[in-house]
């Protein structure tokens, strides 16, 4: 490999790891976003939680489990309470820890 084919893959990879991060930020700063859009985007960041939480909250222990026996989701169903009373990520998260804490060191599962 040469040394421009080289270089010209760093500064790809450069390009392609900057631009999806520099471009939202640049286009789409302030208040220019109609209001329609702004409500719509609202949502991405529970949809991303969503996203990482609902696969380890479904499979437990290697299977999909949806029954009692699934601690996970016996501990998300109040989290989720927690989730929607306060709106706090880091408080829902800490509570829904502390139930799998005292559910295992109880020995309920």
């Amino acid at each position: 490999m040469s040394d421009t084919t080289l270089l010209l893959c760093f500064l790809g990879s450069t390009l392609v790891t900057i631009l999806p991060k520099v471009v939202p930020v640049t286009f789409l700063k302030g208040d220019s976003l109609p209001a329609v859009l702004r409500h719509w985007l609202g949502f991405v960041p529970v949809a991303v939680m969503a996203a990482l939480v609902g696969p380890d909250v479904l499979f437990y222990e290697g299977q999909f489990n949806v029954g009692l026996s699934n601690l996970f989701l016996v501990v998300a169903l109040p989290s989720l309470l927690v989730a929607w009373k306060f709106g706090n990520y880091f408080l829902t998260i800490a509570f829904g820890i502390g139930l799998v804490v005292l559910a295992r060191w109880s020995g309920l599962y």
